[in-house]
């Protein structure tokens, strides 16, 4: 079967969620597109959106349309060629309409699993849990005579452990996208050693038609992404826990959050970018890594505290940020839960005092968003690094134990066989996290 035939019947399950809903509408997208072509003209292209909520849906619905009108008018110019037989298409916005209508056509949103039971391709992105994912990965196999593929967006999960348990034969890979999909580059490609090469050389087209940046890793829990971040958070955690020995806890994390972000020139401090995933899913990927690194202790039992208090991070249906570790006003910290007095600390009742402990930033500081595109970036770091060595703060000591970590834990997944070159690793940051420079290029 090929490229088209594949896609002529989709289904994906997590539809309404963040990742499902992005991996929708790319997929959503790429199939009108191949319906409008002459050549496909007589085929009919249907995918499934599979959801729990009704409500979830309808939301999705809404989110589709204004995506899709906007990426539409970003291809004015083929549109007019593909609808150049229709000659009640004229005005642009006439043509417009008209794609927007082709694409949702093609959507049949649904809360029944039954609906991929007679799908060629199934693409999964529905909660990080191992038993769930097999469990329906079976019965939708059990009842689709079709011996389906399935593209699970799993971002912990060896693709190995849920392709044997589900008894798949090789018809799974790990296409990992990075949130938001429509809007990341980044996908990490995960093949087992019984994946179907078919279905590889499918992954790597459709990838290509898509315009995403393929990153293969091997097929180890947390692979290159959550491998690093991982391990990145609890070393950001470890720091705070020694800070609050000589002060409180809600101080020791504004201050790793800021030397993170600051002095390291990323997008978000280390705490910020554990409440922008999720206390509670960062807590349940390290429980998922946990058993297939024996050697190492990925679990927090600070995550486990936060968690007991209600502490769960995570975002909103419109995309703000929830409050977690930090509490959050219009995009910007306002202050630090005290896990002590179980209320949320505001940071400008104690700042001056923590960034005096700090130190001052160094004189080559530039903040992430001046520093990520520019084209001197290195000269810039080396210049940063260079003064964050010579100095003698609290803050460049921080930064400098937390850029040689980040850059050891880099190292650590090339050694352990799960990226494939340091360049790898250095790509999944830069790209998939928007670190203005990759941990291993560091200048530590």
């Amino acid at each position: 079967m090929d490229y088209e035939s594949k896609l002529e019947r989709v289904a994906v399950l997590g539809a309404a969620g963040k990742m499902g809903s992005g991996i929708l509408l790319l997929t959503a997208i790429e199939m009108a597109d191949l319906s409008l072509l002459p050549e496909n003209r007589g085929r009919t292209f249907a995918i499934q959106a599979i959801d729990m909520s009704f409500e979830g849906l309808a939301g999705l619905m809404n989110y589709l349309r204004a995506q899709v009108l906007r990426a539409a008018e970003k291809k004015m110019v083929w549109l007019r060629s593909v609808y150049a037989d229709r000659a009640d298409l004229v005005e642009n916005g006439q043509i417009l309409q008209q794609y927007v209508f082709d694409v949702l056509n093609i959507v049949r949103p649904t809360i029944r699993l039954e609906a991929a039971f007679d799908c060629y391709i199934i693409f999964e992105a529905i909660k990080e849990d191992p038993a769930l994912k097999k469990e329906i990965y079976k019965k939708i196999d059990a009842a689709n005579p079709h011996k389906p593929w399935y593209f699970t967006n799993t971002s912990s999960i060896p693709i190995s452990e849920l392709d044997t348990d589900a008894g798949l034969d090789g018809r799974i890979i790990g296409f990992h996208f990075y949130n938001p999909p429509a809007v990341q580059k980044l996908v990490e490609l995960i093949s087992s050693g019984k994946t179907a090469p078919e279905l590889e050389s499918f992954a790597l087209q459709y990838a290509v038609k898509l315009g995403k940046l393929l990153v293969r890793s091997n097929d180890k829990a947390g692979f290159i992404g959550n491998g690093h971040f991982m391990r990145d958070a609890l070393h950001g955690i470890s720091e705070a826990e020694q800070l609050a020995a000589d002060m409180p806890l809600y101080e020791a994390i504004y201050m790793v959050n800021k030397v993170t972000q600051d002095y390291l020139v990323r997008p978000m401090g280390i705490f910020q970018l554990i409440d922008y995933v999720g206390v509670d899913v960062v807590s349940y990927i390290m429980q998922v890594m946990n058993p297939h690194f024996p050697g190492e202790e990925l679990h927090s039992s600070r995550l486990d505290s936060y968690l007991k208090l209600g502490v769960r991070g995570g975002q909103n249906s419109d995309g703000s940020q929830k409050d977690g570790i930090l509490k959050y006003e219009k995009g910007k910290l306002v202050a630090v839960y005290d896990d002590v007095s179980k209320q949320y600390i505001p940071i400008d009742g104690f700042r001056e005092s923590a960034d005096k402990q700090l130190g001052p930033l160094p004189v080559s500081y530039q903040p992430w968003k001046q520093v990520v595109n520019s084209r001197t970036k290195e000269v810039i770091f080396a210049a940063l690094f260079a003064e964050i060595n010579s100095m003698d703060t609290l803050g460049s000591k921080l930064a400098i134990n937390y850029a040689r970590r980040s850059k050891e834990i880099g190292l650590q997944l090339v050694s352990d066989g799960i990226a494939q070159a340091d360049e790898d690793v250095n790509t999944v940051l830069l790209t998939g996290f928007f670190h203005a420079l990759g941990p291993i290029t560091n200048h530590v």
